[in-house]
C-alpha cells in the first residue's frame, strides 16, 4: 500500500485521505472547514461592518414590481405602490412588511449590467468579472476570508444556504476560501457527528492509527494542499466537540420565531443566517430562486415577494433587536431586472440595462434611494451603478482594500471589485 501511495499523485492522496476519514473516523465534511493556511490576518482598514448576510434572488427580480414602481404608467401593470415608513418613498404593494423597515434600507435603483443571461449575470454579480472559460474568479465571501481571515476560529467563515454547484465559489483562490454549502437549512451541517457505529474509544484508536499512517507521508510530501487536507480533519474533530456546532441547528429555535421568518426554505435560511452571524460567521449567502418570470409575471412575483417580504423583514427586525444590525451588512441582490414591456404571456423578459438592489445595516444610512430610472424604468437617468461599484460598496463596508492585487496561479492580477468605486454616499 505504501508503494502505491508513493507512486500516486496528489489527487490520489487526497481521495484516499477523504475515504479514510469517512471509513475509519466516521467524519465527512465539505471543503471550507479548515482555518489553517488562512495565514496571518491582514490588518483591518476602517470598516462599518463585520459580517454580511447576502440575500440573492436568482432568476432576475423584477425591479418594476418590487423596489422601483412606476405608478400610473402602462409598464406598471396591475401592481400598486404603497408608502413606506419614510415619507416620499414608495415600494410595491407586494412588500408591505419591508415598507415598515424602509428607515433601515437604502434602495439602489440605478444598477446596470452588461450581462443579460442568467449564468453570466449571476457570475458577474457575484464576482465583478465577466465570465471567462480560462479562469474562475472568487466571490465576495472568498475575498473576505483571504484578506481578513476568520473571526470564529472554530466555524467556517463563508457559508452558502441553497443554490447550486454552478455558482461562484472560491475561484482561483485556495479551496479553503470557498463557501461551505448547506442545501436545506432544516438539515443544518450534515455528517458533523461521530457515527454511532463507532464508540468513543474506537474512534480515538482509529484517529491515532490515521495520524501514524500520515506521519511518513507528510514528512515526504510537505505540500500546502497536503497540509491543508490533513488540518481539515483536525478542524472537523474540533468542530464536532464544540458548542458552536449548535449554530447550525434552527430546530432549537422557538416555534414563534420560526413562524415569524416563514416556514419555507428562504425564511428558514434567513433564520440560520442570523444564528451563524451571531456566532461570528463572516459571510452567509441565502439563495432564493424562481424569479425568472417570462410567464405570469405578476402572479409569480407576488408569490415570491411574499416569501422575501416575510423572511427579510423578520431578519432585519431580529438583527436589530439583538444589536447585530449595526455590524451586519444585509444585501438584497439579483443578476438583472425584467423588461418594462409586458410580453404576450403576461410576463417580463430579461433586462440588464436597469434594475434594483438594496442594502441595510453595517453602517448604511437607511431611508434613502440612490439613483433613478426614467418614467418607464427602462434607462438609468441618474447615478448609474455598475456591478463592480455595487460590490465595491460591500467591500468598502467590510474594510477590504479595494486596490490590493492578488495574483492568480497564472500570475494575472485581480482585485476584490475589479476597479469598482464604492457608493460612499450610502453610509451614515
Amino acid at each position: 500500500m505504501k508503494n502505491v501511495l508513493n507512486q500516486g499523485g496528489e489527487l490520489t492522496r487526497r481521495n484516499f485521505m477523504q475515504h479514510m476519514a469517512r471509513s475509519f473516523l466516521g467524519v465527512s465534511l465539505l471543503p471550507g472547514i479548515s482555518r489553517y493556511a488562512f495565514g496571518a490576518e491582514v490588518p483591518h482598514l476602517s470598516r462599518t461592518a463585520k459580517n454580511v448576510i447576502y440575500l440573492y434572488m436568482g432568476g432576475g427580480m423584477s425591479h418594476l414590481d418590487t423596489l422601483d414602481c412606476k405608478p400610473g404608467t402602462e409598464v406598471q401593470g396591475p401592481v400598486e405602490s404603497i408608502p413606506t415608513n419614510v415619507p416620499g418613498i414608495h415600494i410595491s404593494e407586494y412588500l408591505p412588511l419591508l415598507a415598515k423597515h424602509m428607515d433601515s434600507l437604502a434602495l439602489v435603483n440605478s444598477l446596470h449590467s452588461t450581462q443579460g443571461a442568467h449564468e453570466q449575470g449571476d457570475y458577474f454579480m457575484h464576482s465583478s468579472y465577466v465570465k471567462r472559460g480560462t479562469i474562475q474568479h472568487p466571490g465576495m465571501g472568498a475575498w473576505l476570508l483571504k484578506l481578513h481571515g476568520l473571526t470564529n476560529s472554530t466555524l467556517p467563515g463563508n457559508i452558502r444556504i441553497g443554490g447550486n454547484n454552478n455558482m461562484v465559489a472560491g475561484g482561483f483562490l485556495e479551496r479553503k476560501y470557498a463557501p461551505l454549502v448547506i442545501g436545506n437549512p432544516e438539515d443544518g451541517l450534515k455528517n458533523s457527528k461521530r457515527q454511532r457505529l463507532f464508540k468513543e474509544d474506537e474512534f480515538k484508536k482509529n484517529l491515532k492509527l490515521a495520524q501514524a499512517f500520515d506521519e511518513e507521508f507528510h514528512g515526504r510530501y510537505d505540500m500546502k494542499e497536503v497540509r491543508a487536507y490533513g488540518n481539515m480533519y483536525q478542524d472537523a474533530l474540533k468542530l464536532m466537540e464544540s458548542e458552536d456546532l449548535l449554530a447550525f441547528n434552527i430546530k432549537n429555535e422557538p416555534d414563534a420565531m420560526r413562524e415569524r421568518y416563514g416556514r419555507n426554505s428562504f425564511g428558514q435560511g434567513c433564520l440560520l443566517a442570523r444564528k451563524l452571524v451571531e456566532h461570528d460567521v463572516r459571510f452567509v449567502e441565502v439563495y432564493m430562486g424562481g424569479w425568472d418570470s417570462h410567464q405570469n409575471n405578476f402572479d409569480q412575483v407576488e408569490a415570491n415577494a411574499a416569501v422575501l417580504d416575510q423572511g427579510m423583514s423578520a431578519l432585519l427586525a431580529d438583527l436589530k433587536q439583538r444589536g447585530l444590525l449595526e455590524d451586519t451588512l444585509v444585501v438584497l441582490a439579483t443578476e438583472f431586472g425584467r423588461t418594462p414591456d409586458i410580453n404576450e404571456n403576461d410576463g417580463r423578459d430579461h433586462y440588464a440595462k436597469a434594475f434594483s438592489c438594496a442594502l441595510a445595516g453595517g453602517g448604511i444610512q437607511g431611508g434613502q434611494v440612490y439613483g433613478k430610472t426614467d418614467e418607464t424604468g427602462s434607462v438609468v437617468v441618474e447615478d448609474r451603478v455598475e456591478i463592480p461599484d455595487f460590490n465595491a460598496t460591500i467591500a468598502y463596508a467590510l474594510g477590504l482594500p479595494l486596490d490590493k492585487v492578488i495574483a492568480s496561479p497564472s500570475k494575472r492580477p485581480f482585485t476584490v471589485a475589479h476597479k469598482g468605486q464604492p457608493l460612499t454616499k450610502l453610509f451614515g
